[in-house]
């Protein structure tokens, strides 16, 4: 199956090197660019692509607020957020935005495709190193302890132990494999929690439910 993908960046030479990359391989095809978010939106609208590669500053509308209005607007289309660290920030924004998972600028080609793929099957990706810097830089945001948040928010008392157990380590940063490993269960078990509790958090993916674990204190920034 071939994946579609809208490549928006204020960058010419930048959209001119994801193409390059993208369309050196059999299964990715580049639908359309943009320069800025609206464009974004719009050519989201006229090329439905399975990904949008989302860069963050860019003049005009920017990449959290199209973020918002893509998956508001064209839910099936999911996007990919490029990043470098000094925007952490930005790229948090994005996550709390809809956005399906974020990378960095210099990430290796490989990566780059695997990302892709893995966001066009419907998974997220949350890089763990990545995400724990994010969360560090986003501390000052974060709950102080967890009790307040966990009794503001009722969708974590719908939760079994064991599924705020994998929430937990989903939130850490481990693959449904890594999971499985430390839980001493089969990676098909870890599967079916983890979309049970997708199902019960009402989140997308993955990345939305790392950023809730974060956001009612499950999980805190620094910590293991």
């Amino acid at each position: 199956m071939t994946v579609s993908v809208l490549l928006v960046d204020d960058e010419p030479l930048l959209r001119l090197g994801f193409r390059l990359v993208l369309e050196s391989q059999p299964d990715l095809r580049v639908v359309g660019e943009a320069a800025e978010g609206a464009a974004a939106v719009a050519q989201t609208a006229k090329t439905d692509p399975d990904v949008v590669l989302m860069d963050v500053r860019m003049p005009g509308v920017d990449g959290i607020e199209a973020t918002r209005r893509i998956v508001r607007e064209h839910p099936r289309s999911k996007v990919l957020i490029l990043t470098t660290f000094d925007l952490d920030e930005y790229a948090f924004a994005g996550l709390r935005a809809g956005a399906s998972g974020f990378l960095l600028k210099n990430v290796p080609p490989e990566d780059l495709l695997s990302a892709i793929r893995v966001v066009a099957a419907g998974d997220a990706v949350v890089a763990p190193s990545v995400t724990r810097r994010l969360l560090d830089a986003m501390a000052d945001r974060l709950p102080e302890t967890g009790d307040r948040d966990r009794a503001v928010d009722p969708r974590l008392a719908r939760l079994t132990e064991r599924e705020v157990e994998v929430l937990t380590r989903l939130a850490g940063g481990l693959s449904n494999a890594e999971i499985a490993g430390v839980l001493c269960v089969s990676e098909a078990t870890v599967k079916t929690h983890v979309g049970r509790l997708l199902n019960k958090l009402d989140v997308r993916d993955r990345v939305q439910a790392v950023v809730f674990a974060y956001e009612v204190g499950l999980v805190r920034p620094g910590g293991d």
